[in-house]
């Protein structure tokens, strides 16, 4: 006769036999809600290869986020999804151009140490494309947390300008600089007759219902009102926009307002839906029960985007359109943004790139810090001046990486079968 078995094992079994959810199923269920036909354009992106599967699929890092010593980083604000390509330049308010991270739809208060870790993985994920081998993409990651400590050692943010930026940023700062209003909006518009309108190019900008573009149109228009600058925000044509991977799905448009009053000096305007971070909506433990109330996610996004950034785009605002808040801004060409891929074989340029990063990612935690919970900056100091956790993040991020490879093949076998049912 069998012995009989305990309850604690027949429990065991019995958990050990669900059938966990496929890397497919995970994403499905954390997009469900998001425009279903932007949601399977977000999918195709992902499939394109193992780096934009990581860029549309940050809640799949948080749900598996297991770095057991959280718990002894200082908690700070950070922009929740930062990677290499989530930097880039932008004109501020007050027309200067600037390198800084560029996306805080994630942003949350969590441990200095998520952030870090993210944007370390994503040198390690992102090696192939880069030309690095496992030893180079390490020396690397070892640069950019080298540089992240010791910004957070010296304890006082700064930013990065053109006139002291150099190498590929200071390229880019330069060619952003250059850039005239004119040329950014005949890239992007058409003109007939001396009216300007988006160019619907069925890539980026699609025709919207006439409905949605008079509701868009009355809240910018009601926004303009609002700022007293009615004439600035007068809005001449509305588009769709589809832009980015991990937000695609959400409601975006491209806005075209009368700007300063003449044809080149029109206005392009970029609004998009605000959802709860992701680290949030995965339930993550290293962010739970520590958030502030926020009135809006619109809000929480542009406020924390001012506290975190040395100088914000223009017209960074948050606005409510039918129930749901939405981030309005200046649209920046997506252009101004760091093109790794092209240093191949550039050890140094690409090592002075990363080591800026690094700083960028202090130099925003010291700014925000002692803020609704935020630790101070001695806090970061104190935190920085120790070691042990810079080779806990190096052996994470390398050993999450090789699971993000396994799990973008894996989504790339089980796609087809959701596109056909579909």
């Amino acid at each position: 006769m069998k012995p009989k078995k305990s309850p604690l094992a027949k429990a065991t079994k019995a958990a050990s036999s669900v059938k966990k959810p496929s890397i497919l199923e995970r994403c499905e269920a954390y997009n469900q809600g998001r425009i279903p036909f932007l949601v399977q354009q977000k999918y195709e992106k992902m499939s394109d290869n193992v780096f934009s599967f990581f860029r549309g699929s940050c809640h799949l890092f948080y749900e598996d986020w297991s770095l057991h010593n959280t718990e002894n980083a200082p908690l700070t604000w950070i922009c929740g999804d930062l990677h290499t390509e989530n930097f880039g330049s932008y004109k501020g308010a007050n027309r200067l151009v600037y390198f800084d991270i560029n996306d805080f739809d994630e942003a949350v208060l969590a441990p200095a140490s998520l952030e870090i870790t993210r944007l370390v993985t994503s040198i390690f994920v992102a090696a192939e494309a880069y030309s690095l081998d496992r030893e180079e993409a390490s020396s690397l990651a070892q640069i950019t947390l080298n540089s992240y400590a010791a910004s957070l050692q010296y304890g006082k943010a700064g930013a990065v300008e053109r006139e002291t930026a150099i190498g590929i940023v200071g390229d880019l700062l330069q060619t952003a600089q250059n850039r005239t209003r004119k040329e950014f909006l005949n890239e992007r518009s058409i003109v007939e007759k001396k009216t300007r309108s988006i160019l619907e190019d069925g890539k980026k900008y699609f025709a919207i219902e006439n409905e949605k573009e008079k509701i868009v149109t009355e809240h910018i228009e009601n926004f303009g009102q609002k700022r007293g600058t009615p004439d600035f925000f007068r809005v001449l044509d509305v588009k769709r926009r589809v832009a980015g991977t991990g937000s695609l799905g959400v409601e975006r448009y491209a806005i075209l307002v009368e700007g300063n009053g003449s044809l080149h000096k029109n206005y392009l305007l970029d609004l998009k839906e605000a959802l709860p971070s992701s680290l949030i909506s995965v339930n993550n433990k290293a962010v739970s029960g520590v958030q502030p109330e926020w009135t809006s996610e619109a809000f929480r996004v542009v406020e924390l985007q001012h506290r975190m950034q040395f100088q914000t785009p223009a017209l960074l605002s948050s606005l409510e359109i039918g129930g749901k808040t939405y981030i309005l801004r200046e649209l920046q060409p997506s252009q101004d943004k760091l093109d790794l891929a092209a240093l191949k074989g550039k050890y140094k340029r690409f090592a002075a790139a990363l080591e800026t990063m690094g700083e960028l990612t202090a130099f925003a935690q010291l700014r925000s810090s002692g803020r609704q919970g935020s630790a101070t900056s001695d806090a970061l100091r104190e935190f920085a001046f120790q070691t042990a956790w810079q080779q806990d993040i190096l052996n994470y991020a390398a050993s999450y990486s090789k699971q993000v490879h396994n799990d973008y093949t894996n989504f790339c076998k089980e796609r087809p079968k959701s596109v056909k049912a579909a």
